[in-house]
């Protein structure tokens, strides 16, 4: 039952048993509003029956003075009897449920009309001078009619005085029994109401301390009580933390399974990671082993090709100055300027292109190993000062150079002037001779794909050019080194762009293009705004 409906019935259950008292209540203040209504009833018909005799009283004395002073003038005819009947009448209306109290209203009436006829039979023998048939008119006793109405009267009133005393008796029994009701639905209300509170508070209580003891077991980590019965709220929240508890016991053997795997993993990758630095060591100590054991054997080629040089020179002289048949002359002079010249000349371009590579060998070497020195770099001077330097091929070439706004980078000044160098050179080297050049630099901001999986924040630069564009089957090649893809246009040894991935990734970041054959090309490199946390 859910805690809506508890509380429903909490409300309900008293309501219902309120209404009961409530109606028992009501009933006896019916019975009491009742009873009050019959005693003020009888109160009324005893003060109607106690001014009733009076019209007729006054009727008598003034009938009784008129008789003594023999003057018809002091007979009523018409107001008393009037009032009389008036006032009968309006005691049979108040107890006309009462069979025999209207019957001696009836008989009252009927000695009214007695006394009336006897009075106007007074009146008319007085108008008429016949005085002297009331000659023995008995002047101390009242008449018969009155005598009869007053007997009634007084038996009507002991009857009403009877029953008031009977209502009387019941409107106190009443307004008792409404005390005690009323007492009765005050103490059963608050009983009610108290029984059903601390039923519910009862419940309630104990199923939400079983909840709190089960929440402070799941926080100290500890096994929780036998799950509440019921299908209320209560229930559903001590429900969720079971599940809770045992997605808990579930993600705790999972972590542990996972930390096991991490750790595992982590002593693979620190193997690796060793395993890569050895590897890394090894290549810079095998390119800079292999560039000086090579160089030397270099220089001797060179200064041999040169001492051949020297000597076909001065066999050349000899033969000038030799006396040898013409055709033994023409055949040595043959071999001097023909094969051993071009041979020697293939030497020496052999030569110089081995010692080029190794020298580009060393320098990426070197720019594996160099140490930074880390601080905050003005790349907007840093740019000046490369297209300063490049002034004269741009200058030469009437290139347009823009520079938009470049924030500032962490890294080392030098690595950083190479990255533009390189970049803003290989502009310089592959622009369109067919169109006016253009080169822009500037800086984007940073998205999602410039941001380093180290986490500082990463300031995304680029040079862009309308020179002759890349092919797409060539992109994946640009960043390797001894790469040239148009090896005709300028000269170099295809170190440049692998050395700005180099540095770049030595800084946090990396390096990418987008090109378009024939249109141009957009270099990009990132770079950390703050210095990166280790």
């Amino acid at each position: 039952m859910k805690l809506f409906t508890k509380g429903l019935l909490l409300i309900a259950v008293p309501s219902v048993v309120e209404l009961a008292l409530l109606g028992m209540l009501s009933k006896t203040q019916e019975q009491t509003t009742q009873a009050a209504q019959w005693a003020a009833h009888s109160k009324q018909v005893l003060y109607q029956a106690s001014v009733i005799v009076d019209p007729l009283l006054r009727a008598a004395s003034r009938a009784r003075a008129g008789l003594i002073a023999g003057d018809p003038s002091f007979f009523d005819q018409r107001t008393v009897w009037a009032e009389l009947d008036s006032k009968l009448d309006q005691l049979e209306k108040f107890v006309a449920d009462d069979p025999l109290q209207v019957a001696r209203l009836s008989r009252m009436h009927e000695a009214v009309h007695a006394y009336r006829a006897r009075v106007d039979a007074q009146y008319a023998s007085l108008k008429s001078g016949r005085r002297a048939q009331f000659a023995a008119f008995d002047d101390t006793a009242l008449p018969t009619p009155i005598v009869a109405f007053r007997d009634e009267l007084d038996a009507f009133v002991a009857a009403e005085s009877r029953l008031d005393e009977e209502r009387n008796a019941e409107l106190a029994s009443t307004r008792a029994g409404q005390r005690r009701a009323l007492i009765a639905a005050i103490a059963g209300s608050m009983l009610i109401w108290a029984i059903a509170a601390l039923g519910f508070a009862g419940n309630i209580g104990r199923r939400l301390a079983s909840l709190t003891a089960n929440a402070e077991r799941l926080g100290r980590g500890q096994s929780l009580g036998a799950p509440l019965a019921g299908d209320d709220e209560i229930a559903a929240l001590d429900k969720v933390l079971h599940r809770t508890s045992a997605r808990l016991a579930e993600a705790e053997h999972e972590q542990a399974t996972l930390q096991t795997s991490l750790e595992a993993r982590a002593r693979e990758l620190t193997q690796a990671n060793e395993n890569l630095r050895q590897q890394k060591q090894d290549n810079d100590m095998f390119i800079y082993s292999v560039s000086h054991d090579l160089r030397s054997p270099l220089v001797n080629l060179q200064g041999f090709s040169r001492e051949l040089q020297v000597s076909c020179e001065e066999l050349r002289a000899l033969l000038d100055g030799a006396r040898l048949p013409e055709p033994e002359r023409e055949r040595i002079m043959r071999v001097l300027d023909g094969n051993l010249s071009e041979a020697l000349h293939f030497l020496r371009t052999a030569v110089a292109r081995s010692a080029s590579i190794i020298d580009a060998l060393l320098r990426i070497s070197r720019a594996g190993r160099l140490e930074y020195q880390w601080q905050r770099v003005s790349v907007a001077r840093t740019v000046a000062r490369v297209i300063e330097a490049l002034h004269a091929p741009i200058a030469e070439r009437g290139i347009s150079v823009s520079v938009g706004e470049l924030p500032p980078a962490w890294g080392d000044p030098t690595a950083i002037e190479q990255i533009f160098g390189n970049l803003i050179g290989n502009a310089i080297n592959y622009l369109d001779p067919a169109r006016p050049g253009r080169i822009e630099v500037g800086a984007v901001e940073r998205t999602a794909d410039g941001t380093s999986a180290r986490g500082p924040r990463m300031r995304a630069y680029y040079v862009k050019d309308n020179g002759l564009g890349i092919p797409d089957a060539y992109m994946p090649k640009m960043f390797s080194a001894f790469q040239r893809l148009h090896g005709d246009r300028s000269k170099g040894d295809g170190i440049g762009l692998a050395l700005v991935r180099r540095v770049t990734e030595r800084h946090g970041g990396r390096a990418w293009v987008e090109s378009v054959e024939g249109v141009g090309s957009t270099f990009f490199v990132t770079l950390p705004e703050q210095p990166i946390r280790m």
